[in-house]
């Protein structure tokens, strides 16, 4: 079995959700004997995208972006110290405040997890297919 990380830097802006992209991209990219498929590689690069937003948004404003490949999916999984889990409520159409982004990531993903931290904070993980 074969299994590939890497771990990001911490992401603490906003500004930043663009260099998480591109960390997947890069990632993925890297991926020789594991290679992913375009269209699940825009898949896991729209999921970083979502996660990453939601955790500086809803989660304290920096998070950890970590990916690892596995032999049949990629993980993405996105630390962050907020003690509020990801909820499905009705999208927002109307005031901007969204709504939108906890649905599409559970209906891309095969799998989705929320692990609490020991010292608090959370992990929001997606399990995407290659």
């Amino acid at each position: 079995m074969i299994t590939v990380m890497a771990s990001a830097a911490a992401v603490r802006s906003t500004t930043a959700i663009a260099g998480a992209r591109d960390t997947a991209r890069a990632f993925l990219e890297g991926l020789q004997q594991l290679a992913v498929a375009p269209d699940a590689a825009d898949t896991v690069i729209l999921v970083v995208s979502e996660l990453v937003t939601n955790a500086l948004r809803h989660g304290g404003g920096r998070c950890t972006l970590e990916l690892t490949a596995h032999p049949d999916t990629i993980e993405v999984a996105v630390p962050d110290p907020g003690r509020h889990v990801p909820r499905m409520r009705t999208p927002d159409v109307n005031g901007g405040t969204g709504g939108f982004g906890w649905p599409m990531v559970t209906r891309l993903a095969h799998a989705t997890a929320v692990t609490r931290g020991a010292s608090g904070g959370k992990t929001v993980s997606a399990f995407l297919a290659r």
